[in-house]
């Protein structure tokens, strides 16, 4: 018997296809066998089927899934007795799919990759053919819902990695005439894939095909710029050099395994690294007050770093394990700032949250994160996660940099942000043994257990000094055992006994009383008096911060400020920040950067407890109410101040006691929203849980702009979409639908799908004119006229701006007059006709000076100034940009700001004024560097022509 996952899934039987059934049940046999021999708990069936959205009886509706697979694996070893059957088990609260690992196509094929490794190139190349030939398709092809998704993303890097590996064998081999052939269909189903592009471009000068050798770097070269707009890697720059001089055999070599250079450590066999004129990554949280032992753990990661990187191709992941509380992060950290000068090129850090109740980070956001982090401006990050591993994996080829992957669900959570590259090191800490990870990534396992009695102790002396604890010794052994040897308990009992300046003896008595377990810690492990260590904490705190700990269990965001806390509590926010600081002395939350605070995962379990024992449920409504509430009317006053002529829509007033934050400026609203964006999307999800439709639409409306202008275009859709289903259950939410389309219509043109954008743009037409709305309509045809731009059609473009015009101006809207105005004129010069582009960005020009919309206003400088520069007149040309530099400076637009300043640059140049072009590309060079926009390197160009044309006339 077969169960196949890499194409569509199926179960064979000899030579016979099986009917499996449903997408759902499908899915569930897909999600057991991906663990076959393990048990999958009911919950993880339930969230792999349906994700966020379950039916009424999940475990009903999986009981009959569970039902008709055995008798899907009966009929099969029926028709196939003289194989071992396929069992589907019971096992406490889930299933265990047992079943020989040669019967899933999945872990053969991770078992042959695991196996090739530690072979010599003939059977490594052998082994690795036969594993790749196992692939039928996308994995999960037939299947759909995050979870298949994540899955299909996940693995499709897998059999990129072991197809890179196959090739780079083959090639050592000197099998390149019958490669070829293999890998040019591989780069089919991976375009952008540099290393693959590497191996074809060696084994086509291997076959003497010099021409197919430049084609192929040409065809690679422009997808990167089309979908990223980035360069190839030094490796395919450095062959193609080698290729123009005829000595590509003599290029650096590709990376043996056994040669490759450790991470931290520079790698001679590449070229030398770009300039540091980049901004360099550096996300590591700050390091830990009062750490203590974990010599040999740091000693082992030491270990690793220094001789790991030899023999693995794709880089160094360190898999670091343990229960909640134990201290992995701490141990993570600390380790990351010790060894952060041995990856000059940067640190990355995230928080996947995989066992966080507010539900985990998943890798397609991460990756964006990241993305952000190494400068990716957002219009080149490409839709789909497998192209932004793609687009993080090149950024990050050949660069000495460390990833820490904190707090992983399992193995596939993190798999889409391993870097692949030698010279990288991941280390991943999540409370499950990530074997998965070891055994076909190659990680290295490390265990972080509880503390040593000694190292305990020693943490004690840390926090309460030598005196007091070498006072009472037997007290400590007692409060050591009491806490379980966890570093989290540990740490909450001294913050007890040192608030109140209890006896050790008398801590320790308390703690040995108590008789309860915090359930969240299920290993099995002695840990039975966390719960009890945090109910005297909690017991000990005034009654005003306890009840704010309580709230903080139902808070839905990774963190608070003081003003989240004083809706979420309803009092004043001065009041707030003193019980935070209260908690915050007590250990029982953590301020992890300036005014921000969070609970650790269990004390936030254990704080939704006793919100759920003490407080009605009432009154637990009511917090959430008030969250929601403080969130969304804040990011409504942001919204205003960023775009204050946006057609304003009616919000449902504020509940008592919601404290409401105001910003300064448009640069302290941008930064508000940048803050509290995690906590506001957690925000929209609890709304869309609760079923707050009407919430769940403004929460979404109101993060438009800031989304749209900061380029987050993958949170703009996923936000809308859940709009547009609240939307469809109001009982009057045909307006609220036509928003969403339009903001939909806008989101996919900026992502480059146009087919999506035109969909719901023609959808939002049709919901306006029922309506009756000739606004909405003016706004719509404004955005078909951007989608026509993006798609290259600019007289279709030109037409609908003329039309959304004529619309704004029989309703005497001024603003979108003046908008349109400008789309007018722009359009009309990029079709030649520079004269109209005078006279309506002029017209608009003077509208929105009368508006005061000094956003707008810039965007219309910057059109008259490509209509002077094109009519010959370069002095006007300059003073325009010049204008809309100036305004860009004030709205803090950096990123447009650096695109007029090429313009003004341009413009200089064409007047004669090479000084002053020069000043003007300086600047520009300088914000792009700073944001590690790869436009910086046309802009460098220019400065060298300039440089080079100055010494010719010298």
């Amino acid at each position: 018997m077969d169960i196949r996952l890499l194409g569509p899934v199926e179960v064979w039987a000899g030579t016979h296809g099986l009917d499996i059934g449903p997408p759902q049940r499908r899915v569930a046999l897909a999600a057991l066998a991906l663990d076959a021999g393990r048990p999958v708990l009911t919950e993880t069936l339930i969230e792999r089927i349906w994700g966020e959205r379950p039916p009424a009886q999940p475990r009903a509706a999986i009981h009959a899934h569970i039902a008709m697979i055995r008798r899907l694996l009966q009929a099969a070893h029926a028709a196939e007795e003289k194989q071992p059957p396929v069992t589907l088990v019971h096992r406490g609260n889930g299933y265990v799919l047992r079943a020989d690992l040669q019967q899933v196509d999945l872990l053969r094929f991770r078992a042959l990759v695991g196996a090739a490794r530690r072979r010599p190139d003939a059977e490594r190349a052998a082994l690795l053919g036969e594993a790749l030939e196992l692939w039928r398709g996308p994995a999960l092809a037939d299947l759909s819902g995050e979870w298949p998704a994540r899955m299909r993303d996940g693995w499709g890097l897998e059999r990129l990695d072991a197809a890179v590996d196959w090739a780079r064998t083959a090639l050592r081999l000197g099998h390149h005439a019958r490669m070829i052939s293999r890998v040019r269909a591989l780069l089919d189903d991976y375009p952008v894939a540099e290393p693959l592009a590497a191996v074809l471009m060696r084994a086509l000068a291997r076959a003497g095909r010099l021409s197919e050798v430049f084609d192929c770097y040409a065809t690679l070269r422009q997808r990167l710029a089309e979908q990223f707009g980035v360069d190839p890697g030094p490796e395919l720059r450095q062959l193609h050099q080698a290729a123009l001089h005829g000595d590509l055999d003599q290029a650096g070599p590709q990376t043996d395994p056994d040669q490759a250079a450790p991470p931290g450590e520079p790698d001679q066999t590449t070229l030398p690294a770009e300039p540091r004129d980049r901004a360099v990554p550096a996300q590591l949280p700050a390091d830990v007050r009062g750490f203590s032992g974990r010599g040999d753990e740091i000693d082992q990661l030491d270990r690793i770093l220094h001789t790991a990187g030899r023999q693995v191709t794709s880089g160094v992941v360190v898999a670091v394990s343990g229960t909640a509380g134990v201290g992995k992060t701490t141990l993570a950290v600390r380790w990351a700032h010790r060894v952060a000068d041995r990856f000059p090129d940067g640190q990355l850090f995230v928080n996947l949250r995989g066992f966080a109740p507010g539900g985990l980070l998943g890798p397609a956001e991460a990756v964006r994160g990241f993305l952000d982090a190494l400068g990716v401006p957002p219009d080149r990050i490409p839709p789909d996660l497998h192209a932004q591993a793609a687009l993080y994996r090149t950024l990050l080829a050949q660069k000495r940099v460390l990833v820490v992957l904190d707090n992983a669900r399992d193995a596939d959570h993190v798999r889409p942000l391993l870097p692949g590259t030698s010279t990288a090191m991941v280390v991943v800490t999540s409370r499950r043994q990530l074997t998965g990870l070891v055994a076909t990534d190659g990680a290295h396992p490390l265990t972080v257990e509880l503390l040593s009695a000694t190292d305990a102790a020693r943490l004690l002396t840390r926090r309460l000094g030598p005196e007091r604890i070498a006072a009472e010794p037997e007290a400590v052994e007692r409060l050591v055992t009491a806490c379980a040897r966890l570093p989290l308990a540990l740490a909450v009992a001294a913050a007890r006994a040192d608030e109140t300046g209890f006896a050790l003896g008398v801590i320790a008595d308390e703690l040995e009383q108590a008789d309860h377990r915090l359930d969240v810690l299920d290993t099995g492990d002695p840990a039975s008096r966390v719960r009890a260590v945090f109910s005297w904490s909690y017991r000990a705190l005034p009654p005003a911060a306890a009840r704010l700990f309580r709230l903080l269990g139902v808070h839905p965001g990774p963190d608070v400020t003081a003003s989240a806390a004083a809706s979420l509590a309803a009092v004043p926010a001065p009041r707030a920040r003193t019980l935070l600081a209260d908690l915050t002395r007590a250990h029982m939350l953590a301020e992890h950067s300036p005014g921000r605070y969070a609970l650790h995962d269990l004390l936030r379990v254990y704080a939704c407890e006793q919100a759920h024992a003490e407080e009605p449920g009432a009154e637990r409504a009511a917090a959430v109410h008030r969250t929601l509430d403080h969130y969304l009317h804040s990011a409504h006053a942001m919204d205003q101040v960023l775009d204050p002529h946006r057609d304003n829509v009616a919000l449902d007033p504020c509940r008592p006691g919601v404290t409401i934050d105001a910003p300064a400026d448009s640069a302290g609203a941008l930064a508000w929203f940048e803050a509290e964006r995690p906590a506001i999307l957690a925000a929209l999800r609890q709304a869309v849980a609760a079923g707050a439709h009407a919430r769940t639409w403004s929460l979404a409306w109101v993060l438009v702009t800031f989304f749209d202008r900061q380029g987050h275009w993958h949170d703009l859709v996923a936000t809308q979409r859940a709009a547009l289903q609240a939307a469809r259950r109001l009982p009057d939410g045909s307006r609220q639908e036509a928003y969403v389309h339009r903001y939909l219509g806008r989101a996919f043109t900026r992502l480059g799908d146009h087919g999506q954008a035109e969909r719901h743009l023609r959808g939002a037409l049709r919901v306006y004119a029922d309506l009756g709305d000739p606004v909405g309509q003016a706004h719509t045809y404004r955005g078909l006229s951007w989608m026509d731009e993006g798609a290259g059609r600019l007289t279709d473009a030109l037409r609908n701006s003329e039309r959304a015009l004529e619309l704004f101006q029989a309703a005497d809207h001024r603003a979108g007059q003046a908008d349109s105005l400008n789309a007018v004129g722009w359009y009309r010069g990029l079709l030649g006709d520079c004269q109209g582009t005078l006279i309506c960005c002029g017209e608009a020009l003077t509208l929105l000076r009368e508006l005061g919309d000094r956003y707008s206003e810039a965007a219309t400088l910057d059109s008259l100034g490509y209509a002077h520069h094109h009519l010959g007149c370069f002095a006007r040309a300059a003073d325009c940009y010049q204008a809309a530099v100036d305004l860009l400076r004030e709205t803090g637009d950096r990123h447009h700001e650096a695109e007029v300043l090429v313009h003004l640059g341009d413009s200089h140049l064409a007047g004669g004024a090479a000084t002053a072009a020069r000043t003007a590309w300086r600047a520009a060079l300088e914000i792009l560097l700073d944001l590690g926009h790869p436009d910086a390197d046309g802009v460098r160009a220019k400065l060298r022509l300039l440089r080079g044309s100055a010494d010719a006339h010298r």
